[in-house]
């Protein structure tokens, strides 16, 4: 979340930072709370030091013998009015503190300005775009004709959105979740976590999921959790409502299955593994101190492109303007493959700066080299995202006589097998 010092003492800022974002949120209302919460502290405070000195003229006048009833009764009147105050004051802050969970994040001065997608921008390309002598067929074919999927048994078990890979098809996503882990763990650095894939509600609201995704999340009511969404939830609240005594920056990865209600757009990439209520995904998360979280950010991108490169993948870094931004970020890069069947770029990751605003949601503190506490910067990418790079895969490395080749680097993985042959 915000600082609140931020909102009050740099409002033209944040007013700029939601009307580039496109957010609805009503800032005249929260101020307007804020206003009417400090105005009642600054009474509260007066109104207890005036009871103090009445409490204190109550004590003299009984010295002297004097009356005290009506001093008495005067500091009585004084204690319901503070008391009503801070009954008051309580429901204002939680009615204030409960609002400030919906403003998102102030889009850092590097992120470029526009209204959606299409204010974009190309970063950098990586790979030269295959040529086909023939027509490209998007990878629902080609899954099918190869044995890897089951449609009909999936939706059958679970309804439509939930994939079933079978055979060589189950056997290929298992060997790029391995090649993904190792290469995160084994040269990048990371640690790897097998965390929960259900959590709390004061879990995902950490991590920015709710409240504003609730209608996306799945949620198990009689326990009160949470399907993860992605295993940023869990490696983010590592740390919640701690102090980190450790050196940064702390980097850790997980595979894990996630959870949408991932919809589609007007029928738009529904069919196949494109979009879907559960998909699989190698998550990074790095905690780093604040003054270098923008230099983490091009090493957290670097570290999710490696996967790519190695896999011999096309693939752009597109830049996210203000009104393409997730609300919890401060600056993001998309991955974007090519999938030539499909015939467009598919993200693959997004690589995420939120500087301390998942920090202040979820507690999570460091301590400096002076000795000082402050809110760690938090930072996450898709290491990557499964189902959009099978598609790539399937549609890059696609033959004429049906088959498919696939890179090298997941030999090792797949007993030496480079190439997934037609079923007889």
């Amino acid at each position: 979340m915000i600082d609140i010092r931020i909102i009050r003492e740099r409002e033209a800022d944040v007013r700029a930072a939601l009307r580039n974002r496109g957010s609805d949120f009503d800032l005249d209302g929260w101020l307007a709370l804020d206003a009417r919460w400090r105005a009642l502290v600054t009474e509260r405070d007066a109104l207890n030091s005036e009871r103090n000195a009445r409490s204190k003229e109550i004590g003299r006048l009984r010295a002297s013998g004097a009356d005290t009833a009506a001093a008495q009764a005067a500091v009585r009147a004084l204690g319901e009015r503070i008391a009503a105050i801070e009954r008051e004051l309580r429901e204002i802050e939680a009615e204030r503190d409960a609002r400030l969970l919906w403003i998102p994040n102030l889009p850092h001065s590097t992120t470029p300005v526009g209204p959606d997608a299409s204010g974009n921008i190309v970063v950098r390309t990586w790979g030269r775009l295959r040529e086909f002598p023939f027509p490209p067929r998007p990878h629902w074919e080609i899954g099918e004709s190869l044995g890897l999927f089951d449609w009909a048994r999936a939706a059958r078990m679970s309804g439509a959105g939930f994939p079933l890979f079978k055979g060589f098809g189950a056997e290929l996503r298992r060997a790029l979740i391995r090649f993904m882990l190792d290469v995160h763990t084994r040269e990048h650095g990371y640690t790897e976590i097998a965390p929960p894939y259900l959590c709390t509600a004061a879990a995902m609201t950490g991590t920015g999921q709710l409240p504003r995704l609730a209608a996306d999340m799945y949620r198990v009511a009689e326990e009160d959790l949470y399907l993860i969404p992605t295993a940023e939830v869990p490696l983010t609240n590592l740390y919640r409502e701690e102090i980190i005594t450790q050196p940064l920056p702390i980097c850790v990865t997980a595979y894990s299955p996630c959870f949408r209600r991932e919809a589609g757009a007007a029928g738009r990439d529904t069919r196949g593994i494109i979009r879907v209520h559960q998909f699989d995904k190698v998550e990074l998360v790095r905690f780093v101190e604040p003054a270098r979280s923008y230099e983490e950010l091009e090493i957290l991108t670097g570290h999710a492109e490696a996967v790519l490169q190695r896999l011999g993948l096309p693939y752009r870094v597109v830049a996210l303007c203000t009104g393409d931004l997730s609300f919890a970020a401060a600056k993001c890069y998309d991955l974007e493959l090519w999938a030539p069947g499909h015939g467009g770029w598919l993200e693959v990751s997004s690589c995420s700066n939120f500087e301390d605003f998942q920090a202040r949601r979820a507690g999570i503190r460091y301590r400096r080299a002076d000795g000082k506490v402050a809110f760690v910067h938090t930072l996450n990418g898709s290491g990557v995202a499964l189902p959009r790079l099978l598609v790539a895969l399937l549609e890059n490395g696609q033959q004429a006589d049906g088959s498919v080749e696939l890179p090298e680097a997941l030999a090792p993985y797949l007993n030496g097998r480079t190439r997934i042959e037609p079923l007889a």
